[in-house]
């Protein structure tokens, strides 16, 4: 499997859960990663900085780039790359994985949060993209990486939460449209999602607290998915939205999702979004939505 050495990653909400997992897997290769994510200063109710994800990536081997960045501002993105690109020489690696969340029906969404969601899951995936772009067409293997959802245009995904999954089904949109349009410059677009909840602060503070996080599995199980999708060749591995444990075992062979999960006398929880005709590798047993009340 080909190595990320010297590769040069640009990953957004790197600060914690799955950006920061996929960070610390590239920078096991030794890989420099540029973290561009909002929290500067320690949250009790949301681990992690940039600095300590720094810290945490060059511990694992790779070189870490601490930018304080805000998706939602353009001149913010355009600053973060301009020092990306200083510092390293390039980006070889966008991904997009910066995300708000909020989960209300729609007389309970605040205008305020719906312009939130919008500006950092489909906007900032926009605009982080096109200004990575024409980086990667200079690089040797561009991958645009988004964590976002296939498109299954079902009303059971927007029911309840339409905010936030036209939010993150812009995302996907974003990588529809991106694959094709950049296919004749080498660069993969495709999209990642998880097959079951994972544990992040997200899971914890919004989703269902504990046994939620208990039903879940961690952040590596997306970092070795991402990881997998780097070393595919870009001109020809684009457009493609894939579920994690399904890429793993159908790309990489792999049958051993064990260790994965948090807790393995819990059920392992279903994500949104993940289409019915998706079917997990063998020997992996999912909870249906509707035993869980969601």
């Amino acid at each position: 499997m080909a190595s990320l050495t010297g590769k040069t990653l640009f990953v957004t909400g790197a600060s914690r859960g799955i950006g920061l997992a996929i960070a610390k897997r590239a920078a096991r290769d030794g890989a420099n990663i540029a973290i561009a994510a909002k929290t500067t200063a320690p949250n009790p109710k949301l681990e992690g900085t940039i600095h300590s994800a720094a810290k945490e990536i060059e511990d694992a081997g790779g070189r870490a780039l601490a930018i304080a960045c805000d998706v939602r501002h353009e001149e913010e993105i355009a600053r973060a790359v301009e020092q990306t690109v200083a510092t390293y020489g390039g980006i070889d690696i966008c991904v997009n994985n910066a995300s708000a969340i909020s989960l209300t029906p729609i007389a309970e969404t605040d205008p305020k949060r719906f312009d939130l969601m919008f500006a950092v899951n489909t906007r900032g995936t926009f605009l982080v993209s096109k200004a990575c772009l024409p980086h990667l067409k200079k690089a040797n293997n561009p991958h645009i990486l988004t964590l976002s959802p296939p498109l299954d245009m079902q009303a059971k995904w927007f029911s309840g939460h339409i905010a936030y999954s036209i939010a993150k089904y812009g995302m996907s949109l974003c990588v529809l449209g991106l694959a094709d349009e950049l296919k004749e410059d080498g660069i993969a677009v495709n999209a990642l999602w998880p097959r079951t909840t994972i544990k992040t602060a997200a899971v914890q503070n919004i989703l269902g607290g504990d046994k939620l996080m208990r039903m879940s599995r961690s952040p590596e199980i997306v970092a070795d998915a991402a990881y997998l999708v780097f070393q595919q060749p870009a001109k020809t591995f684009t457009g493609n939205f894939l579920i994690d444990d399904t890429f793993l075992y159908s790309t990489a062979g792999i049958t051993d999702f064990e260790k994965y999960r948090i807790d393995a006398s819990m059920p392992l929880a279903p994500d949104f979004f993940v289409p019915g005709h998706s079917k997990p590798p063998p020997g992996v047993k999912i909870a249906r939505l509707s035993d869980l009340g969601r």
